[in-house]
């Protein structure tokens, strides 16, 4: 029997939410955050997304590479913090030198001043790199990471293996030849090819990155080594992928489209939450939602009437959720037997911790009575 929600929160070490933009993910992750700590338990969420709002939501004034803590009355503890991609590539660099004077030589090289920061890929290393430091080397016992839409968490969720890849790359290793240099290493056609690319991003471009290759001589095992512990976390049981949708029919398909991409790696989506949902306005004895055409016809005999009105807007209320519905039904089979998370649009902003709570109390339903108390 798949586990609801609440145990979810309660008994994961790691919380993945995934899905396309502007779907309430980043949201939805300082949410399952917070309903951790009022469980009891020590919770840290990571963003990716720098917009301020969050940082609002949660009461203080900025979010950086560190945990903050955040203040309120519950059991457990909460801290947020946002994804600083360089600072964390930085400190994996002075993790893995031989000494202080190659990590300075790498942090001062330009080629590595870039691709540290806007390298395809490197932001999606970097937050499973920081998901692995806090899940592993810190006392938190639930992390929950935010990770950016759809399609690049999916470089998230490959970015360790592409990058132990990459370093057994025979271009790598040619490289990584500190004796030869790529002058030497490679024939008279790639030299005049190495040459043409010069003339277009410039020689100091390419003496650049041989040089952050040649600094980085050594340090390839541990990063390889990082990679392969990062690849089991993102598999271990203890790690629940966590879908965050809207049920508008494109956001559906992306929420699709990611749990074949989880499944051909044989991970499990554990929950959908579909955010925004419509609400149903009225049930048949089944339990079934009534049928707008009812609504429709009743607006239709009081035809003329102010109540009139109410029974068409009714109708087009119950068609709309009705609709929605229909959209969710592929991905609720897909994703069997992982709960489905509705939570209907509410008639405020989450700006603050009081909104997250609100919106909290319809996600995730404890079972504990301390727990719902302290709502």
């Amino acid at each position: 029997m798949a586990e609801s929600l609440t145990e979810i929160v309660r008994n994961s070490d790691v919380i993945v939410c995934c899905g396309s933009g502007g779907v309430g993910k980043t949201t939805t992750a300082a949410i399952l955050a917070l309903e951790a700590a009022r469980m009891g338990r020590r919770s840290v969420v990571v963003t990716i997304d720098p917009a301020k709002r969050l940082a609002d939501a949660l009461g203080i004034d900025e979010l950086t590479n560190e945990p903050t803590e955040i203040s309120g009355e519950w059991p457990g503890s909460v801290h947020a913090l946002m994804l600083d991609t360089k600072a964390t590539f930085d400190g994996l660099v002075r993790r893995y030198s031989a000494d202080e004077d190659q990590a300075e030589a790498i942090l001062e090289n330009n080629f590595y001043r870039n691709i540290s920061s806007s390298l395809s890929g490197t932001q999606e290393y970097m937050a499973s790199e920081k998901l692995y430091e806090l899940a592993e080397e810190s006392d938190f016992d639930l992390v929950v990471v935010d990770t950016p839409p759809t399609r690049n968490a999916l470089d998230f969720l490959e970015a360790p293996q592409r990058l132990a890849n990459f370093l057994d790359h025979r271009l790598y290793r040619i490289l990584m030849t500190p004796t030869r240099g790529i002058a030497k290493a490679v024939n008279v056609a790639a030299q005049a090819a190495v040459r043409s690319i010069s003339k277009v991003v410039g020689s100091d471009v390419i003496g650049d990155a041989i040089a952050f290759f040649q600094a980085f001589e050594g340090m390839e095992e541990g990063f390889k080594d990082r990679a392969a512990h990062v690849n089991q976390l993102l598999s271990a049981d203890q790690t629940a992928f966590v879908l965050v949708a809207t049920p508008k029919a494109d956001t559906v398909a992306e929420a699709g489209y990611f749990a074949d991409r989880l499944s051909e790696n044989d991970i499990a989506v554990r929950a959908l939450i579909v955010n925004r949902m419509q609400p149903v306005f009225g049930r048949d004895k089944s339990g079934q939602p009534h049928s707008p055409a009812g609504a429709r016809a009743r607006a239709t005999t009081l035809e003329g009437a102010a109540i009139c009105d109410f029974f068409t807007c009714l109708a087009d209320a119950q068609q709309l959720a009705l609709g929605e519905a229909d959209h969710l039904k592929g991905l609720t089979e897909q994703i069997y037997p992982a709960p489905v998370v509705p939570v209907e649009v509410q008639p405020f902003e989450v700006n603050d911790l009081e909104a997250l709570a609100q919106l909290g109390s319809l996600m995730v339903q404890p079972d504990d009575p301390a727990v719902a108390s302290d709502r």
